[in-house]
């Protein structure tokens, strides 16, 4: 406040001078404009600072302001929008927790109740389409074994009777002759049908009972077991035992697995070759000299493939190996470096 005679001998001045900026926490230069004004017969000096920062600061301030408004924006809606997003869809993530569970074992599934009308609709939905592969899945399982297992009476009994009638010596050579091809064939379907049985059960998964087997005592018992194909086709036998392998699995289905795995080395082995069985820690490898050439490494394990010396082989012991050892989630694969190795891995 200034006095009136002061204010009547005032004139508005401008100069140029500093002015401490708390934002910035320096002196920046400024415009003074210095004048009066009155109000209810009273007089007052008013000082009026004009920034004179350059522009281009200005702009760059006013861009950082900007750019830290819109990120803290967007901070704040993508953390809103994570939260909603968790609590609006919890149903349908537990749905499909449970889905990732579902194991034929157990064919139900625990999907909590939900107030949102549209997941309340896809779990029921969900719930009715697992009931009716599950029934499907049981009436296709059922019908496999039911077809299994009428096919090996009469085929049984087919064989019996062949036999019966070899046997007799009333018949001419050429008779003879076509009776042993058609009992080979009668034998060679018995075994394809077993083989296919076991295949079924085992990829429905009705090898529930697991153990501890000792690999090694294993292979060593079946081993013995084929000490006879093994002098007949002069086929050099060795064992390595380079540590304890012990795994969790079905007993019978550990026992398929290795006589399978001896079994294909045996029979595709040349005369007078070698067979070697190498036990590592987790690991079991098969080894043997048979062809020349490298397997196929895309199809060896499909089903009925077969090599040129197959012979009265099915084309499926590869496959039940593959398959018992998918079933517990353990892998095998094959290579050849001269000799040909096919390698089970007990690491699910």
């Amino acid at each position: 406040e200034i006095s009136a005679d002061s204010a009547l001998h005032f004139y508005d001045r401008y100069s140029d001078t500093t002015l401490y900026m708390q934002n910035e926490k320096e002196y920046e230069p400024v415009r003074l404009l210095r004048t009066v004004f009155g109000h209810n017969g009273r007089y007052y000096q008013m000082n009026v600072y004009t920034s004179m920062v350059e522009e281009d600061d200005l702009v760059l301030q006013l861009l950082y302001s900007l750019l830290w408004l819109y990120f803290g924006l967007l901070a704040t809606i993508l953390l809103l929008n994570n939260f909603l997003l968790k609590h609006i869809w919890k149903p349908f993530y537990r749905l499909l927790k449970q889905l990732k569970m579902f194991r034929l074992e157990k064919p139900s599934i625990d999907v909590p109740p939900t107030g949102i009308e549209e997941f309340r609709l896809l779990n029921n939905a969900v719930q009715g389409l697992l009931q009716s592969n599950i029934a499907s899945y049981n009436s296709q399982k059922q019908l496999i074994e039911n077809i299994s297992h009428e096919l090996q009476t009469p085929l049984a009994i087919s064989i019996n009777k062949l036999e019966a009638l070899a046997e007799s010596g009333n018949l001419a050579e050429d008779q003879s002759r076509l009776l042993a091809s058609a009992l080979d064939n009668l034998e060679r379907l018995t075994r394809l049908n077993r083989s296919l049985l076991l295949l079924s059960r085992i990829e429905n998964r009705q090898f529930a009972e697991t153990e501890n087997v000792d690999l090694n005592a294993l292979v060593k018992k079946i081993a013995a077991d084929f000490e006879d194909p093994f002098h007949f086709r002069g086929v050099r036998f060795t064992l390595r035992e380079e540590g304890q392998v012990n795994v969790q699995m079905n007993a019978d289905l550990a026992a398929i697995l290795v006589t399978n795995l001896l079994k294909n080395a045996t029979v595709h082995n040349r005369s007078g070759g070698e067979l070697e069985v190498l036990l590592q820690q987790n690991a079991l490898q098969v080894s043997n000299t048979g062809s020349e050439t490298p397997l196929a490494e895309e199809v060896i394990f499909t089903r009925f493939y077969k090599q040129a010396t197959s012979g009265a082989s099915t084309g499926l012991g590869l496959s039940i190996v593959k398959a018992i050892a998918g079933l517990y989630g353990y892998s095998i694969a094959y290579n050849f470096d001269g000799r040909h190795n096919f390698r089970v891995l007990f690491l699910p």
